[in-house]
């Protein structure tokens, strides 16, 4: 596999389709930030780490009538094309409505959190 990161929101985007409780997939550290960046935001619920098998679980969440929270997952860098912003040029997601994610000097960090620090770094994805 040569982007687990988009392989973590492929999962999570069909799991959110098919209205699953839960998906599993492969942890890493990046992606165990990711995950604690989306619950932080309030995108999951909550998460469970094995490392004896190798496994993580993330809740996804939803509200009345199954309706998820997450609308969308994007994609910004990739393996074969990083991009890298400065804390002036992170996106705002739906005009503050979703968030974006880096991954800076500070670790991994919502684009809010990145700006108030006054970081940048490389541009994940976009979730809202």
């Amino acid at each position: 596999m040569h982007d687990s990161i988009a392989d973590l929101l492929t999962r999570i985007r069909n799991g959110k389709l098919a209205k699953h409780r839960y998906v599993d997939f492969r942890p890493s550290k990046i992606k165990i930030n990711i995950v604690k960046v989306l619950q932080a935001q309030g995108f999951v619920d909550d998460y469970l780490v094995n490392e004896e098998k190798g496994e993580a679980r993330v809740f996804l969440r939803y509200v009345a009538g199954r309706e998820a929270v997450i609308q969308g997952l994007k994609r910004m860098s990739s393996p074969g094309l990083r991009r890298y912003v400065s804390y002036k040029q992170i996106p705002k997601v739906l005009g503050g409505m979703g968030t974006a994610i880096l991954s800076t000097s500070e670790g991994v960090l919502d684009g809010e959190t990145a700006r108030q620090k006054k970081v940048g770094g490389e541009l994940l994805c976009l979730v809202w």
